[in-house]
């Protein structure tokens, strides 16, 4: 999208200064939704997501069993289209009789959380010190990007693991791990930005109209670089799910009888010979969640960055 030009708010009133503003967002929206519809490949991972979105909502009152019972005499039943499967259990159970159709319905909503809470905390850690550290510069600036190095020189998967063994598992624990170093990202995107934002002539317009630097960098910076941040945190939220998935497999994340997907592929992976459906289908709903995220994410880019723009 094209530069936002500053507005100055001491020539409009008050009421005409937001409306402009209102204006100018439904406008952005509408060309945002416009290019967006004509993306097939955004469009599929739009309405996939949405799916899930709608089944982290209504999950707990649509699946067929309670996903934590247990039923010893129907422990490891096949999926109901396979010998000795039932319609009663859509996918079959696990080791311990609960149901895998229920299971898996309400470990969307472990999933999607995670990846909401993890990317959006980050985002909002990551933008504001990023913007202080790129506007200010100086000791600010050296001091968080040499931890933000120190961070980036650790494996990501190690980190996590480190962390949760001294931290302990569970759900916000989880969240905290993947923080930690999840904002580093959003922190050198949003640096990097505004570096070079900060030099272009509608900062220095605003500087001359009087505005002092927390509405620089709120009202002309931070419209001009959300493009990329909402690029960044949509493809970051995909990986966030991989990791929350690979924690609770090693039994550092969600624990077990939780009904997280990773966590269950992980108790499947004893069963692959006898019950396949058990990590099977926990593991294609990890792919198709992570996969639609990232088709949503490179269409986003296409629409938003203006550098990789195509010409129409």
């Amino acid at each position: 999208m094209s530069q936002v030009k500053p507005i100055d708010p001491d020539k409009m009133s008050l009421r005409d200064y937001y409306l402009t503003r209102v204006r100018l967002t439904g406008r952005n929206f509408k060309e945002f939704f416009s290019k967006l519809s004509r993306n097939p490949t955004a469009m599929i991972g739009l309405i996939i997501i949405l799916f899930f979105v709608f089944l982290t909502i209504a999950g707990p009152a649509i699946v067929p069993k309670d996903p934590m019972q247990i039923s010893l005499t129907e422990r490891l039943l096949p999926p109901f289209w396979m010998e000795g499967g039932s319609t009663e259990y859509l996918l079959g159970t696990d080791q311990l009789g609960m149901d895998l159709f229920s299971r898996i319905i309400v470990g969307t909503r472990i999933s999607l959380m995670i990846g909401v809470l993890t990317v959006s905390i980050s985002i909002v850690i990551g933008t504001i010190l990023g913007l202080l550290a790129g506007y200010y510069r100086g000791a600010l600036d050296n001091i968080l990007a040499r931890f933000a190095d120190l961070l980036l020189s650790f494996p990501w998967l190690i980190f996590a693991i480190f962390t949760m063994a001294v931290i302990g598992p569970g759900f916000y624990n989880l969240v905290f791990a993947l923080t930690f170093k999840g904002w580093v990202g959003f922190f050198r995107l949003v640096r990097g930005e505004v570096l070079s934002e900060k030099t272009k002539e509608y900062v220095d317009a605003a500087r001359a109209l009087g505005q002092n630097n927390f509405k620089i960098m709120a009202r002309e910076i931070m419209p001009n670089i959300l493009n990329s941040i909402i690029v960044l945190g949509t493809l970051r939220m995909g990986f966030m799910i991989i990791m929350e998935a690979s924690l609770s497999f090693l039994g550092l994340g969600i624990q077990y009888p939780e009904p997280a997907w990773g966590s269950m592929v992980n108790i499947g992976r004893d069963y692959m010979l006898s019950a396949w459906w058990i990590s099977t289908f926990s593991g294609i709903a990890i792919l198709v969640m992570v996969l639609s995220i990232n088709m949503l994410g490179e269409g986003l880019r296409d629409i938003l960055d203006p550098r990789l723009r195509r010409i129409e």
